[in-house]
């Protein structure tokens, strides 16, 4: 038995070639009208009356690359910083998540610590929390105090943290009760129900916030500059100061963008796999 060939339609022909002209025809339309904004920016931009000015205090070519290097070499401060930040604010985010959906008056006084966690943190600037302990914490002249950068590193994870500790709360109560109660049922503990039932599907649901928030602090690994530490920010800083020229500001935040842009890619793709997975896509 042979399976008969499969010929469309002349109205499906017909309905694949005006798709396939409307496609066309958006694409051509939206090159067109950014290539004219794009034109209309840049002279906008050029012709405005100190324009030779900003150019030069900001986009001189040697002084960018003079500047390159040093900011580069800061830069993976930066990215390591991240990285070690991000897990921890991520492992500590889950773990007061966790322990704000304990159930039971005797978990009475965890759940208040947790929630005066979330609740302080959320409220305090990330610039006063790395002040307190980069310049505040050192002044005690404690035995094994850690390095400054690892007190900026902790700001960060405590302030993020409590962001984080929040959207897997979210994700937490997301969850519909009957899962818990049938993994219950079938005799598993509240332990075992949390790390096999609970937290991959609460995981799954608020990745892509997640995934905003490292992308945030992408950016805010930067305020450790503050504290004194060389890293982009800083080593522009430094050549700015010789140069009197705020070219490497500049290239330190363009290496920044070409950093996040990974990220926010992966961020786009999981949100848009995220949506398409709700929908039944």
């Amino acid at each position: 038995m042979t399976l008969l060939e499969h010929h469309p339609s002349e109205a499906q022909l017909r309905r694949a070639a005006y798709r396939r002209r409307q496609t066309v025809y958006s694409v051509l339309v939206a090159a067109s009208s950014t290539a004219a904004l794009g034109t209309l920016l840049v002279v906008a931009v050029t012709g405005a009356p100190g324009w030779d000015r900003v150019r030069q205090s900001f986009l001189d070519p040697q002084i960018a690359r003079d500047a390159l290097p040093a900011v580069l070499s800061g830069l993976w401060l930066n990215v390591r910083l991240l990285v070690c930040c991000a897990v921890g604010a991520l492992a500590l985010g889950l773990v007061i998540a966790v322990l704000r959906t304990l159930r039971g008056p005797i978990f009475f006084p965890v759940r208040a610590l947790a929630a005066g966690y979330t609740y302080t943190f959320r409220g305090l600037p990330l610039i006063i929390v790395l002040y307190l302990l980069t310049l505040g914490v050192p002044g005690l002249r404690l035995q094994g105090m850690p390095p400054v950068l690892v007190l900026g590193g902790l700001a960060l994870v405590l302030t993020y943290g409590g962001y984080l500790a929040e959207v897997f709360r979210a994700g937490i109560e997301s969850v519909h009760p009957s899962q818990l109660a049938a993994a219950r049922s079938l005799g598993l503990t509240y332990r075992q129900t949390m790390r096999h039932v609970v937290l991959p599907q609460a995981v799954r649901r608020v990745a892509p916030p997640l995934l905003n928030d490292v992308v945030a602090l992408q950016k805010d690994v930067g305020l450790v500059s503050l504290a004194g530490p060389i890293d982009a920010v800083r080593a522009a800083q430094i050549a700015t100061a010789q140069s009197f020229n705020y070219t490497p500001y500049v290239v330190a935040g363009v290496l920044f963008v070409l950093l996040a842009i990974p990220l926010i890619a992966v961020t786009d793709w999981v949100t848009l796999r995220s949506a398409r997975r709700q929908s039944g896509g």
